[in-house]
This record gives structure tokens, C-alpha cells and sequence, in this order.
């Protein structure tokens, strides 16, 4: 059925129909009962499928990742669809448009996406009254929810570690964990900060701010795939230096290596980070090449190009304890937590 229904929907612009069909979930839940008749169809309860990662408990191992709700507001309705966890964001200090429109576009020849955003959001301070909203409900989430965090478009890149810290002050007690993120293509020069010193100010910074709580949340960094090894090892060794809690692993691509669509229509398209199913193989052995230089001291969110259960467990063996969809959740439709779920159970 979702099949017949994704034709229909990409018939039209992919950044308007995600804001449609959510909203259109997020009315859907308003009726009495109607949360409970999803979750009944969606999740999937059994103990077999949680985990702990970097202090916290997960009912199962799929979340999805940062960028499809930006804002924070299809919290309940995401856990109605049987999420372990959520990531908002990337949120910024300050509300931004982003890029010009149109910057989300399909590849179906590849089963991917390509997204120029640009680090669209409402600002911090809307996105916390909205989680105050969320945590003040007579009936509470129990989904985790993560933070990814950046910098705004006009912040150079000396002062980043100020809009980093902003974010993470403030959203500190409303996210279960935090992300960092500086390995989005769409924010000029931002990618320059994974370089070793950048981060090393960044993520201390946040280290230091954290002491400074009773209640101390996970700080994770979510790199490139396009790092070459010798930046990866940079980022393991700093890792273990600082004692970093977790990596993501990873974000989208800006290369463009043997995909079915034209190169007409890729230059049509123009820029923006390459997300899907040619994704996947390069996330995979980034984490197959981390997981052992680490002795699996890390714990890694998997991300890039999973649909199946096949995908999720191939991200599991390679060494992630978690697994993030947001291509996949596109082209598979809501069931796909679902069937990954089971999938692993099997």
C-alpha cells in the first residue's frame, strides 16, 4: 500500500510533501485513541531488542537521525512509530532559513536523496519551549531524544565553539544526549572544523560545560564519510584523549561515484550531501575500520543507506550499537522501524 502512496507522493516537491505527510500524521494523532492504533500497528515491543549505549537504556536499536525533525515537532507522533530514539536538529543559536529552494531532491534510480538545507531551523529557543511543552505532557514520551547541534551560517568558524556551547547550555536539560555536528556539506566552511585543534576547543568546551551539571548527557560527534584515514585517525585518537562518549558515523557524501542517475541530472541538481542506499558501503567500512582501532571503546550510531533489516544488522556487525534511517524512511515508508525490528529478532 505504501508503495501506491509513494508513487503518488513523488509526484510532488520532496520538502513539501515531508511537512505534509507529517502534519497530516500530526492531526491524525490529535483523535482519541488514534496514537494507540498506531502504536499498536508500528512497534514493537520485546526485551530482546534493547540496548544500552553511553549510559542510557534504548527500547530497540533504530533512531532517526537528524534533519527530518529539525524543530521538534513530531516527537509523539515518531514514537507512535516505534523509534528508539530521535535526533532534532541540527539546531542553531539563531533561527536560519537555510539555503534557497528548491534543496531537497529524489534520486529513485539510486534510492537516494540529495539535501542542500543548509541547517534550516527555528533557534534554540523556540526548539526549547517546544521541548518544555513536550516534557510537561500529563502523558510523558518515553522515546530518547538526541540534540544535534551547529553553528549559524554567519558564525565564523574562531567563534563556533560559542554557538556549540549556546545550544548546549540551553537544550541541556530537554535532550537525553547531544551530537556535534560540523560535517554538514551545506554550511560553507563548516566541515573545516573536524579538523583535530577545531574540535579538540569544541568538544572540551562541552566537556567542561557538562561537569558544571548534576546531570551529565552524552556528547557524541557525527563526521564525514568523505574523511580520509588519516582525519579518521585523527578523530579516534582525540576521541580516546578527551573521552568522547560516542560517534556517528555518518553524515552525508558529497562524492558522486556510480549512481544510475544521469549526469545531466546530477548537474541539474547541483550540490548538496548524497544520502541512501550509496551511502551505505562507505558508512559500513568507516566503522569496520574505527570499531577495532578503539576495542570498541567508542559506541557508534550506524548511519547511511539502511532499509532493511539486512542493512541494520550489517551496521551492527560491522560495530555500531545503534542505527539511524532517514533515506530509508522515505523510500520504505512508516513501517520500516517495524520490520527492521523484526528482522532482528529473527
Amino acid at each position: 500500500m505504501y508503495n501506491i502512496l509513494r508513487a503518488i507522493l513523488f509526484c510532488f516537491d520532496p520538502e513539501w510533501v515531508h511537512y505534509f505527510s507529517m502534519n497530516s500524521l500530526k492531526l491524525f494523532c490529535k483523535v482519541p485513541f488514534a496514537k494507540k492504533l498506531l502504536s499498536s500497528a508500528f512497534v514493537v515491543n520485546d526485551v530482546r531488542l534493547e540496548k544500552k549505549a553511553f549510559g542510557l537504556n534504548f527500547k530497540n536499536p533504530v533512531g532517526l537521525g537528524a534533519g527530518f525533525d529539525k524543530n521538534a515537532r513530531y516527537l509523539n507522533e515518531l514514537e507512535a512509530l516505534g523509534f528508539g530514539f530521535v535526533e532534532i536538529g541540527t539546531v542553531t543559536p539563531l533561527a536560519q532559513a537555510g539555503n534557497d529552494k528548491p534543496r531537497l531532491f529524489r534520486l529513485p534510480k539510486d534510492k537516494a536523496l540529495i539535501n542542500r538545507m543548509g541547517f534550516n531551523n527555528d533557534g534554540v529557543e523556540v526548539i526549547v519551549q517546544r521541548l518544555q511543552k513536550v516534557k510537561s505532557r500529563k502523558e510523558k514520551l518515553k522515546i530518547i531524544i538526541g540534540g544535534n547541534i551547529g553553528k549559524n551560517k554567519v558564525t565564523p568558524n574562531e567563534d563556533a565553539w560559542k554557538d556549540y556551547e549556546i545550544c548546549f547550555l540551553k537544550l541541556h536539560d530537554y535532550v537525553d544526549y547531544f551530537v556535534v555536528n560540523v560535517s554538514s556539506p551545506n554550511t560553507p566552511g563548516l566541515r573545516e572544523l573536524q579538523e583535530k585543534d577545531s574540535l579538540r576547543k569544541i568538544l572540551t568546551t562541552l566537556q567542561t560545560a557538562d561537569s558544571k551539571f548534576s546531570n551529565s548527557k552524552p556528547i557524541l560527534l557525527k563526521i564525514a564519510p568523505d574523511l580520509n584515514e588519516a582525519q579518521i585517525d585523527d578523530v579516534i585518537n582525540l576521541a580516546l584523549e578527551i573521552k568522547l562518549d560516542g560517534l556517528v558515523v555518518s553524515n552525508t557524501t558529497i562524492v558522486r561515484d556510480n549512481l544510475q542517475t544521469t549526469t545531466a541530472e546530477l548537474e541539474k541538481i547541483g550540490v548538496g550531501g548524497l544520502s541512501g542506499k550509496p551511502a551505505k558501503e562507505r558508512s559500513t567500512s568507516i566503522i569496520q575500520y574505527i570499531n577495532p582501532k578503539t576495542n570498541g571503546q567508542i559506541p557508534i550510531i550506524g548511519s547511511g543507506g539502511i532499509f532493511t533489516g539486512n542493512d541494520a544488522k550489517e551496521k551492527l556487525t560491522a560495530g555500531s550499537s545503534l542505527v539511524q534511517v532517514w533515506t530509508g524512511f522515505i523510500y520504505e515508508g512508516p513501517g520500516i522501524v517495524k520490520n527492521i525490528c523484526l528482522s532482528l529478532l529473527k
